[in-house]
């Protein structure tokens, strides 16, 4: 196939036929259920890990290893597909991706394990907002609502096909088939986004890296992805290596900042960071996201301990809570499409979770178990409806060049307010639970600790993702509603940036 043509301002505009956006799409979904696929497959394996390689000490590294990597580089995705195109930085990011997983299947030991796991995560990182920046430049905002089901079902197969791919391969073959599985998967979408993507003209623009802000961004991210995961688990959170951490993230944060605002050309626009839309969507989905990933990790220990369920039967029942987000999803694509105020649907569902969240904090186990699987389907699908809108909304409210890096930040900020989120869940959790000393794992808990006073401290836990939950739904409130392009296919000449809607 001939390389794509450089497009001038100014020449005829390429349009991309339903056939071939679908297999576009098709390509995008495939990388992106590489990243999902890792980031659910891996904890049921862990304890077969630790015992095969003699080093359950340093086995949260294999997990801790691969977020502070994806989360550091995934800005640096977004900047440099605006300077160098999609494509490359694409094939890049599944290229290291599967390079990362076939070293993780090799690994010897926990700590190669572990640095290959940040090789994977340094690939994984811009798997999924590379794919929803592409989804933006083939598509107009109206159409790309059409495919939020699509990509909500990406990642509710990814978290129930993970685990049990990842218990099943660990128990009955081999654990490093859970990284054996990425090499097929990572071929066949190298090979449909190298054929797809080259059917799109280049965008080649004179920008430039920003390596000194890229540095602080990074180092900053890292140190406080770190102390977020090891305060109240590894070191209580008053101890010299939480509280240095998070000093030196905050002081890599203030440079950051700094360099953002003397910058020639910083890494992230401040255009982009005073728009309106941009920062109060990016909120919203930040406080839903990280509400909704603190639900999936501790209702189960709610289910199992308070309830009383087993861990098989604690997992078919969090099937409603994830199933619940494809639903609002497509509901909230579909209104969308259909609907000038976009909004109130959301608006309208997010009510629905506050008051299915409240119920479930006030009554907690006193609720009938039908009810309470009720509950926790409704309130995921208020979450559900907020995820899409804020990527479209976002997308439509930036000028074409500036797509790759307004889709990363979200992406960013949404996995760092994420983090934040699950950590107090988790000092919660586990300060209620075991008398607030730290270094508590899950296990332990469900198995030592007191059904009534657990059951008390989830109260405090769902009050906190009400809290949550109603951040979101403010910051969605307060969110410009823009009207969203319509056009059936976006500009692909390369000359002029389309306006903001």
């Amino acid at each position: 196939m001939q390389a794509p043509a450089k497009t001038q301002p100014g020449a005829p505009q390429t349009r991309l036929s339903d056939s071939e956006i679908r297999s576009i799409v098709f390509g995008l979904m495939t990388a992106m259920l590489l990243a999902a696929l890792d980031q659910t497959i891996v904890a049921t394996a862990m304890p077969t890990i630790g015992l095969d390689l003699g080093d359950a000490a340093n086995l949260p590294w294999i997990v801790t290893a691969y977020l502070l990597a994806s989360t550091a580089v995934t800005p640096l995705y977004g900047k440099l597909s605006d300077i160098h195109g999609r494509r490359i930085m694409l094939l890049i990011a599944i290229a290291t991706f599967v390079v990362g997983s076939l070293a993780c299947a090799l690994a010897p030991t926990m700590v190669t394990l572990a640095l290959a796991r940040g090789l994977q995560g340094i690939g994984g990182g811009g798997l999924i907002a590379l794919a929803q920046t592409i989804l933006a430049d083939i598509m107009a905002p109206k159409e790309r609502a059409r495919y939020q089901v699509v990509i909500a079902g990406v990642f509710v197969a990814a978290s129930v096909a993970g685990p049990l791919l990842g218990g099943f391969f660990a128990q009955h073959l081999h654990w490093s088939l859970i990284f054996w599985i990425n090499l097929p998967v990572g071929i066949l979408a190298f090979a449909l986004t190298n054929a797809n993507l080259k059917r799109l003209p280049r965008h080649d623009r004179q920008h430039r890296l920003d390596w000194p802000g890229a540095a602080l961004m990074v180092s900053g991210s890292i140190a406080l992805l770190l102390a977020l995961s090891w305060g109240g688990v590894r070191y209580p959170w008053s101890s010299a290596p939480v509280l240095g951490l998070l000093a030196l993230a905050a002081l890599l944060g203030a440079g950051f900042a700094a360099r953002l605002a003397t910058a020639a050309e910083p890494l992230i626009p401040t255009e982009v960071l005073r728009n309106q839309v941009v920062y109060s969507a990016t909120l919203a989905a930040c406080f839903a996201m990280g509400t909704f990933i603190g639900l999936t990790i501790y209702v189960p220990i709610f289910l199992e301990g308070v309830i009383g369920l087993s861990a098989s039967e604690s997992g078919v029942a969090l099937v409603p809570l994830m199933i619940g987000t494809v639903t609002g999803a497509t509901l909230s694509g579909r209104s969308m499409i259909h609907f000038r105020h976009y909004k109130r649907v959301p608006l309208a569902m997010m009510s629905v979770s506050l008051a299915c969240c409240t119920v479930i904090a006030w009554q907690g186990r006193a609720l009938p178990f039908w009810l309470m699987e009720l509950l926790f389907a409704l309130l995921s699908m208020g979450i559900g409806t907020i995820l899409p809108l804020s990527t479209i909304a976002i997308q439509n409210a930036v000028a074409r060049p500036q797509l790759g890096i307004a889709t990363a930040s979200m992406n960013f900020f949404r996995s760092l307010g994420g983090a934040l989120i699950v950590a107090a869940f988790g000092t919660i959790v586990l300060g209620g639970a075991a008398d607030g000393t730290g270094g508590h794992d899950v296990e332990s808990l469900i198995r030592g600790a007191d059904p009534a006073q657990l059951a008390l401290t989830f109260r405090y836990v769902f009050a906190a993702a009400c809290l949550g939950l109603l951040a979101a739904f403010a910051f969605l409130a307060l969110m410009e509603e823009r009207p969203l392009g319509e056009r059936s296919s976006p500009r692909m000449d390369g000359g002029t940036p389309d306006k903001p809607a």
